[in-house]
């Protein structure tokens, strides 16, 4: 059976447990939930010896069923004050589930200052000294550690806005090719590894063997079907491959839900600027990588390798949120620009949807222009050397609201909200004010029916039915996330009777279970209801579950409203 793993930071000592039997089948984001629920005091200070960080790979990390490979982190939230899962791609699930880690634990609190590097293997942990590291961006503690570990090695690692504790950084990932592209964003979780006083860890699975799956035989029949199921589809199959996530820059801005000049309009008027088709064209020209996993066994591939006008590589899963955040919200249509400030923000070590909305924020309260890229990159240099300035952007778009006078803050549970307008993706909207982890569209993504008309069509600008695609999509959602599996799966899931059941066989074959698929969604709602409880503890009333008051401003281009009663978002995530 897989292990838990607990680390004391304190006394820099590490143990193994078995886990309870409640625990078998849960991974990723059930366990990390589960975890910090029964073990974190939901009052305490998220960035005291109380806190822990759990990581844990999904039920199906390290096995051969296409796109596997994500991982969880959990802790209680320094941005939030709430609960927290942060989601990634990256080597390290993959790398924990060959050693048979089901979770690792990070416990208490040094009473020194100096960082520690945690070097996991399978025999076990060594803190070694991270003094060389402190200071260093994610990037350079990637190049660091492959020249010392080996290339290939897992690593998780904070930037400079961890160390500072800032409650909008966040944990990176080295992708495969050794980029800190892939991160941990949300929530602040960098800072609670910084109080940790780790700076990096090396998950090295040299000498462990391969999954085996308990039904070897229907575990690869099943694998075959659902890798052919992902890459028939025309998002997960085409549009994604070919534009990656800015794919949906002219689809939104079409739709009129694309946020711009701080959601006071759905349309930017140089949105095609900014387009996953004009991303492909210059990546393409300059000879970057078009299609690229964020993980090894990833069959879409919507990452990318963007390259600079010189041809040099600039950045890496250049994702739509990011380049919504610092370009239309900021009524910015320079990719390059846009470019470098996601480079900046993953070797920085912070959340891109934060520091873009604060970026607009700091527009808003008028530091910088509407407009100003050489501004906005400046702003971020500063969160870097910890400038007072910086700071403040690196704390967030709540904290920069506050601290510069702005009362037009798009928050939920002081999480910005990401790149779709909740007036114009009133799925989206629901689930931005519903869910436990603060604004999260990933948390349940309206946009498949609202927008791309994938798994049903429910009308984007009306509220009728829209409440349910959004409780069915954040109890799938935290189904996918305990399976370790990517979000984009869902979009050739939920048109195909047999996609569901494939995630269920695939979790049977591999644990020799007979769950059914009522089974399976219990995993995501006792996640939810988990949630909830920890929130509720931490002092969370229904009235943390609404929407900012500047979104009952009509919306330019259709001209429609937040119009949900608060009785109709309670009602969101009732499972009794």
């Amino acid at each position: 059976m897989d292990k838990i793993l607990r680390i004391d930071t304190k006394q820099k000592g590490f143990s193994y447990s078995e886990p309870d039997e409640s625990l078998a089948i849960m991974g990723g984001r059930a366990l990390t939930s589960k975890l910090v629920m029964d073990e974190v005091p939901p009052t305490c200070h998220p960035l005291s010896a109380d806190n822990k960080l759990v990581i844990a790979p999904g039920l199906l990390s390290g096995t051969t069923a296409a796109n596997s490979g994500r991982l969880s982190v959990g802790a209680k939230s320094p941005l939030t004050g709430g609960i927290k899962e942060s989601n990634a791609g990256g080597l390290v699930s993959i790398k924990l589930a060959r050693m048979g880690i089901k979770a690792i634990v990070i416990e208490d609190k040094p009473e020194g200052e100096d960082y520690n590097l945690l070097h996991i293997t399978k025999d076990g942990v060594k803190f070694l000294p991270a003094d060389d590291l402190v200071g260093m961006t994610n990037s350079e503690v990637i190049t660091t550690l492959w020249e010392r570990f080996g290339e290939k090695v897992g690593v998780a690692c904070i930037g400079p806005a961890g160390e500072q504790r800032l409650t909008g950084s966040s944990i990176q990932f080295a992708d495969p090719k050794g980029n800190p592209g892939r991160a941990a964003g949300r929530g602040g979780l960098g800072a609670v590894m910084g109080s940790k006083k780790i700076k990096a860890m090396v998950i090295d699975d040299a000498g462990c063997d391969r999954v085996v799956p308990e039904d070897k035989a229907t575990f690869s029949d099943v694998a075959k079907k659902w890798a052919k199921l992902l890459t028939s589809h025309p998002v997960s199959g085409e549009g994604l491959p070919a534009f990656g996530t800015a794919v949906l820059v002219n689809v939104i801005n079409e739709a009129g839900a694309l946020p711009t000049k701080n959601f006071r309009t759905g349309r930017f008027d140089k949105a095609e600027n900014i387009s996953g088709e004009m991303m492909a064209e210059l990546i393409e020209k300059r000879g970057g990588i078009i299609k690229e996993g964020c993980h090894p066994g990833c069959v879409i591939k919507c990452s990318q390798a963007y390259h600079d006008k010189n041809g040099d590589y600039l950045t890496s899963g250049f994702e739509y949120e990011t380049i919504w955040a610092f370009g239309a919200h900021c009524l910015i249509d320079d990719l390059d620009a846009i470019a470098e400030m996601d480079r900046l923000c993953d070797d920085i070590g912070i959340d891109t949807i934060d520091a873009g909305v604060a970026i607009g924020i700091a527009m808003e309260g008028g530091l910088i222009e509407w407009g100003d890229k050489a501004g906005a990159i400046d702003l971020l240099n500063k969160v870097r050397t910890g400038d007072p300035v910086g700071k403040i952007i690196g704390n967030g778009a709540a904290f920069t609201g506050q601290a510069l006078g702005v009362d037009r803050v798009p928050v939920v549970k002081k999480q910005a909200l990401p790149a779709y307008d909740p007036r114009a993706v009133k799925s989206v909207g629901v689930t931005y004010a519903t869910t436990p982890m603060g604004a999260d569209h990933t948390a349940g993504y309206g946009v498949c029916q609202n927008i791309l008309k994938v798994g049903g069509d429910v009308d984007a600008l009306k509220k009728e039915g829209n409440v349910d695609v959004s409780k069915n999509l954040q109890v799938a959602t935290a189904v996918l996330d305990a399976a370790g599996l990517c979000i984009f799966v869902a979009f050739p899931v939920l048109d195909s009777e047999e996609g569901f059941g494939m995630i269920v066989d695939l979790i049977n074959a591999r644990y020799g279970t007979s769950l059914s698929a009522d089974d399976v969604l219990a995993i995501g709602i006792n996640t939810l209801e988990t949630e909830k409880a920890f929130n509720k503890a931490a002092g969370f009333t229904k009235k943390d579950d609404r929407l900012p008051a500047m979104f009952n401003a009509t919306l330019p281009p259709h001209n429609v409203t937040w119009d949900f009663t608060d009785e109709e978002l309670d009602s969101t995530l009732d499972f009794g």
